[in-house]
C-alpha cells in the first residue's frame, strides 16, 4: 500500500502539486476503509436475502441490463468472486475468471465507444439483441433453477425492464447525437454508469427504497421515450418534406 501512495505523491510532484505525504496517505486510507464499509454493508444485507430482496435483485438487474450489460456482469461477478457478497447459486456462473475476463473486456470496450458520438448509437443497434434477453435471463438466475415458477415470473420482469430502459437509451441518444458537441454524450454515458452500479447497490443495501426508486424511473423513461419518439417521428417527417420541396415540379408541355 506505501509504495502505491508514493507513486500517487510522486506523480503530483511532476505536475507541480506537493501535498504532504501524510495528507495523502490518510485521504487513500480514509477512501479504502469507507469503500470496504460499505461493501461490508452490502454483503451482510445479501447474506440474509429474503422474497422481496431477491425480487429487488432481479429487477435491478434487468433494469440495469437494458443499458450496462457488461458492467452489471463484471461488477455482480467481482463483488461475488471476491467474497464481498453471497450470490444466490443461479448467479454463481458470473464469478467464473473466463467469464470475468470476458466481461471486463467488452465493458472496456463499451465504456469508450458509448462516449463517442454516432459510434454509441451503432454499439446500440448491435448490443439490443442481446440486452434484453439477457436481463430476463440475469433476473431469473436469481431464483436458479430450483424455484421455476418465480424464475419465471422474474424473467419476465428482467426482460421487460431491460426493454424499457434500452428503448429510453435509444431515443434518447437519437437526439442527443443531434447535437454537434460530444460533451452531452459523454454526460450521459457516466450518467448511465452510475445509475446502473447504483441500481445493484441499492437494490442489496434497502430493497424498499429500490423500488420506489426504480417505479419512479420507469415512469419517467415511458414518458421520456413517448415524447422523443413523437419528436424523432416529426422531425423525420419534416426532413422528408423538405426533400419533397427541393424536387423540380414536373412541366407538362402545352398540348398541341
Amino acid at each position: 500500500m506505501n509504495s502505491i501512495w508514493n507513486a500517487i505523491i510522486d506523480w503530483l510532484h511532476r505536475i507541480g502539486l506537493h501535498p504532504d505525504p501524510d495528507t495523502v496517505e490518510r485521504a487513500g486510507s480514509a477512501v479504502v476503509d469507507s469503500a470496504t464499509h460499505a461493501a461490508q454493508a452490502v454483503g451482510q444485507a445479501a447474506s440474509g436475502m429474503d422474497m422481496a430482496s431477491l425480487l429487488a435483485l432481479a429487477a435491478a438487474l434487468g433494469w440495469a441490463s437494458g443499458f450496462r450489460l457488461y458492467l452489471v456482469v463484471f461488477v455482480v461477478g467481482a463483488l461475488g468472486a471476491l467474497g464481498w457478497i453471497d450470490l444466490p447459486g443461479g448467479l454463481h456462473v458470473l464469478e467464473h475468471p473466463l467469464l470475468l475476463m470476458a466481461s471486463g473486456g467488452l465493458l472496456f470496450t463499451e465504456f469508450f465507444a458509448d462516449k463517442i458520438p454516432g459510434v454509441d448509437s451503432l454499439w446500440d443497434m448491435f448490443q439490443s439483441v442481446l440486452r434484453i434477453p439477457a436481463g430476463a435471463a440475469l433476473a431469473a438466475g436469481v431464483f436458479g433453477a430450483d424455484n421455476a415458477t418465480m424464475a419465471t415470473v422474474a424473467a419476465l420482469m428482467g426482460g421487460t425492464l431491460a426493454a424499457t430502459s434500452q428503448a429510453a437509451k435509444t431515443t434518447t441518444r437519437a437526439l442527443i447525437n443531434t447535437s454537434p458537441e460530444p460533451f452531452s454524450n459523454v454526460g450521459a454515458s457516466l450518467a448511465e454508469d452510475t445509475a446502473a452500479v447504483g441500481a445493484v447497490w441499492l437494490a442489496l443495501a434497502n430493497p424498499a427504497v429500490f423500488a420506489v426508486v426504480l417505479v419512479l424511473a420507469v415512469i419517467a423513461m415511458w414518458i421520456v421515450t413517448w415524447m422523443l419518439w413523437r419528436f424523432l417521428k416529426a422531425a423525420i417527417r419534416k426532413l422528408r418534406g423538405w426533400m419533397g420541396a427541393t424536387t423540380p415540379p414536373d412541366i407538362e408541355l402545352p398540348k398541341t
